[in-house]
């Protein structure tokens, strides 16, 4: 199954301003992990916009919502974290919310709106990328109902798209 999807360099402003809304967001200062000049290249698809900066497939957006991909190591080490344990993991791999009797523990500090990452209890393998329902403190007070929002997940349609733009020799 071959996808259709564009792709093309942005200019050094766009880019400029992607990373700064970005690095907003995220909570993560993109400039500092690119020292040098990000080159950042947009590959549109159907069903999101997938940003490659220094030809790694790092930033996703969905409509007005852009988010780190599983890819992205910075963030990965970097974010706070949410641990499920390992019955959770099936419903989170297929695009399920983070409810909170799945929740082991929580690490990290966030507060409501802001990114973590989804991972599984025995292994700590990154999931998912979710947003959160709460600040921390109250997230761990909570015992049921939503605690993360699932945006991006091993398996879904960015995750397959990447792993075979990875595996894909660069044309030109």
């Amino acid at each position: 199954m071959t996808e259709k999807f564009k792709r093309h360099f942005l200019k050094a402003k766009e880019a400029e301003a992607l990373l700064n809304k970005a690095s907003e967001k995220l909570k993560v200062d993109l400039e500092q992990i690119f020292k040098a000049k990000a080159n950042v290249e947009l590959i549109q698809t159907e069903f999101a916009e997938i940003y490659l900066i220094n030809d790694k497939p790092l930033l996703a957006k969905a409509g007005d919502n852009i988010f780190p991909t599983l890819v992205f190591s910075e963030f990965l080490l970097s974010s706070p974290k949410v641990f499920i344990d390992m019955g959770a993991v099936p419903y989170v791999c297929n695009g399920a919310n983070v409810m909170a009797p799945g929740i082991v523990r929580i690490e990290g500090e966030f507060r409501k709106g802001d990114f973590v990452l989804v991972v599984d209890e025995k292994h700590g393998k990154p999931l998912a990328v979710g947003e959160t329902v709460y600040d921390v403190d109250a997230a761990k007070k909570v015992t049921h109902g939503i605690i993360v929002k699932n945006i991006h997940f091993v398996g879904d349609k960015i995750w397959n798209f990447i792993k075979t733009l990875l595996l894909r020799p660069r044309e030109g």
